[in-house]
């Protein structure tokens, strides 16, 4: 299946999909300031039910679309304005055909018009609105078109420079062949249904949730090149083109009928804040770590636990794998000034905020690949007080690996991923009940680990009795005092016995000091032994064990009291952990923990490449997400990447951050070593990949370290087998 929000599936999936997350909590945070209640979405209008585009289809028949047309600031000037500096115009001619990948008008398509009481045009489809790629609407203002697909999930068609980008880069992609299997598949009537038709009404849809400014004096054509230029949006527009023509055959569903994972949620952005008037335009580093939400109200207290749920149904003979995440998250940041200044911004200055998916199906390729175009809430902190802020997400392409279900009626015991999605920080001031965009506080720009590991009721310590394990982890230490930067790394081995983890790792550190001099620091190693316990959650059921973990230093935390070092979990059956690092001694972070295995190493495999790096320099720091790059194992001596990544740089002396920048270099070979108990190397001069593989060879997980002239790199990535 492909759809994300198929029209005909939209409402048996938003009745199916849950949070997964602390039960009866989701009835408690309802009142929460993040609820994701119904969307008013005017013009500057913000809400956090939205993801971002704003929906103008109350009214409307399932034949009709409105239509909203954006034209660039320097088109119409004095026309009203809306986000991301357009400006809403009344076109001055419509018309609606079909088209091919040459993008010609084939022939005009059976509509009628009409104009609603606010003036916006109206369209009726007298055969029903169209589902696939081939019909298009073409307005012109002036001497400005542009064009949108009819396909529209919530039928409100924005046509503008977006708008006009996808269609430019999708349809006109695909090779005749390609775009009459779509085609095909929109116009099967058959019974066995075929779900791309349902990528197009998403994909219309998702495009206008990017939040990407056009400058004021921009025509149509600098808007697309500026869109051209956004690593993380062409991305996303590409990679979706290339879901829309996934065959039937490879899609599938899980196999349980619902399941629910714990979350390990660990991000880390880099970006620029106009927060505080003295410090307007500088850089600015970020990590977020998930954490337990407690919920009050008049009824009683209530928990919201960071999860995933999968579900899977059968409607319309559709096989659907839906999903839907709600992750907490705590944010720590550190504002880099030029002439090197430091401000630190503890979780304590930030409200709690929420990362949480619109839900919506995915594909569910080979038993291994979960694949889906995710779009998530905007949310609200402050709500009463006099700094209010709306927070803005960026669609993105999820690519996560997950294992084949051990019997039909249990789900993958983990899903594995690594993603990127821009973001904005808005001012918002009340009026009445809504709240207006005001100015922008913050641009930022995140790079996400994210490690689902299956629900176990009854989950015991016993599980993980006398096993070793590999293990690494990344975390940030940010300060105002004498280091303001430190990146940590480390590496090792673990045994567990009952509660106690004797270990022996080494870790690097790369920092920069109040000069702006950067550090490194390979020497450190720990052998000091850490408590592993259960941490019960209180669901509706009772205070129950669902394979949640604490880890700390010495003397185990209870169930609602923060550890030492951080929360995590674990698999049904104890193979892989999982824990984000939080006020920790090694800072904030994620750190997993994979069961040795006496496997030999894979002796040839591709791999898809996720994560992330951090690099400091003398006047820059750098964010590297690695945008499903492929490691390809050729021998059991050599490998090679081909690097894909998306890049922001925070230029220090200059107060600039760059926008994510595509960056696909020429492959890397690497020399491939084993040193064995699944521990294995990848390096290239400077370039290390050390790490561990899991049982089965299917998965690698891998500290990076890399000197590139006087930048300084550490960061963790995952390499997932391709089918």
């Amino acid at each position: 299946m492909r759809l994300t929000f198929g029209l005909l599936l939209s409402t048996t999936i938003l009745l199916t999909a849950g949070c997964g997350s602390g039960d009866d909590a989701l009835s408690g945070a309802r009142n929460d300031p993040n609820d994701f209640a119904s969307a008013k979405n005017p013009v500057d209008d913000f809400s956090s039910g939205s993801t971002g585009d704003s929906s103008n289809a109350s009214g409307l028949k399932a034949n009709e679309v409105r239509i909203t047309m954006e034209v660039p600031a320097s088109a119409a000037p004095d026309a009203e304005p809306t986000r991301r500096n357009l400006r809403i115009v009344q076109p001055d001619r419509l018309d609606v055909y079909t088209t091919n990948t040459a993008l010609q008008n084939l022939g005009s398509v059976s509509v009628s018009t009409r104009t609603d009481s606010q003036g916006f045009t109206i369209i009726t489809f007298d055969e029903g609105q169209p589902v696939g790629p081939d019909v298009v609407i073409d307005a012109s203002y002036g001497n400005t078109r542009m064009r949108a697909l009819a396909a529209d999930a919530d039928r409100d068609v924005k046509i503008n420079p977006f708008s006009e980008y996808l269609l430019r880069n999708t349809v006109a992609s695909y090779t005749a062949g390609e775009f009459q299997a779509i085609l095909d598949c929109v116009a099967d009537a058959s019974g066995e249904l075929c779900l791309n038709k349902y990528v197009w009404a998403t994909l219309s849809d998702q495009v206008h949730d990017f939040e990407i400014d056009i400058p004021s004096g921009a025509t149509l054509t600098d808007a697309l090149t500026l869109l051209s230029s956004r690593g993380d949006f062409t991305r996303y527009v590409a990679a979706m083109a290339d879901y829309a023509v996934l065959n039937e055959a490879s899609s599938g569903k899980i196999s349980a009928s619902s399941a629910d994972y714990n979350s390990v949620f660990f991000g880390v952005e880099l970006g620029q804040t106009f927060l505080e008037s003295s410090l307007q335009g500088s850089g600015q580093w970020g990590v977020r770590t998930a954490q337990e939400e407690v919920l009050t109200d008049d009824i009683g207290t209530g928990y919201v636990y960071p999860a995933l749920t999968l579900t899977s149904f059968d409607a319309f003979n559709i096989r659907v794998t839906s999903l839907a995440n709600d992750i907490p998250y705590d944010r720590e940041a550190l504002i880099h000034q030029a002439g090197n200044q430091f401000y630190q911004r503890g979780s304590e200055l930030w409200e709690r905020n929420t990362h949480s998916s619109s839900p919506g199906a995915a594909t569910l390729l080979d038993d291994s690949r979960l694949l889906a175009g995710r779009a998530l809430y905007q949310s609200i902190t402050g709500r009463g007080s006099s700094r209010i802020i709306g927070w803005t997400r960026n669609p993105y392409y999820l690519n996560a690996y997950t294992t084949a279900p051990e019997s039909e009626t249990t789900g993958p015991d983990r899903v594995i991923s690594g993603y990127f999605s821009a973001g904005k920080a808005i001012e918002l001031e009340a009026s009445g009940e809504e709240l207006k965009r005001k100015a922008d506080l913050e641009d930022h720009y995140l790079s996400v680990i994210e490690i689902d590991l299956l629900r176990t009721p009854g989950f015991s310590l016993d599980t993980l009795d006398g096993r070793r394990y590999n293990m690494l982890y990344l975390s940030t230490r940010f300060s105002d005092t004498a280091t303001p930067v430190v990146i940590e790394s480390g590496l090792g081995e673990w045994q567990v016995n009952g509660n106690t983890i004797s270990q022996s790792q080494a870790f690097t550190t790369v920092a920069r000091g109040t000069s702006g001099t950067v550090t490194t620091n390979t020497a450190g190693t720990r052998s000091e032994s850490w408590t592993l316990s259960l941490r019960t959650s209180r669901l509706s059921s009772g205070e129950v064990e669902i394979g949640r973990l604490n880890l700390d230093i010495s003397t185990p935390s209870g169930s609602f009291e923060p550890p030492d070092l951080g929360i995590g979990a674990s698999t049904p059956d104890g193979s892989l952990m999982a824990f984000n690092l939080d006020d920790s001694p090694l800072g904030d972070g994620v750190l997993v923990a994979a069961e040795q295995t006496p496997d030999a190493p894979p002796e040839s495999g591709r791999y898809r490449l996720q994560g992330l790096a951090m690099g400091l320099d003398s006047d820059a720091n750098h964010l590297r997400h690695f945008d499903n790059a492929v490691l390809t194992i050729d021998s059991t001596s050599l490998a090679t990447l081909s690097t894909r990544t998306l890049e922001i740089t925070h230029t220090v002396s200059e107060e600039t951050v760059s926008a994510p920048s595509l960056q696909e270099g020429t492959n890397i070979n690497l020399s491939y070593n084993q040193a064995g108990n699944g521990r294995v190397s990848f390096t290239s001069g400077n370039f290390n990949l050390n790490g561990f593989f899991t049982a089965g060879q299917d998965q690698f997980y891998l500290q990076l370290r890399n000197t590139q002239g006087s930048e300084e790199l550490a960061g963790l990535v995952m390499a997932t087998r391709i089918p």
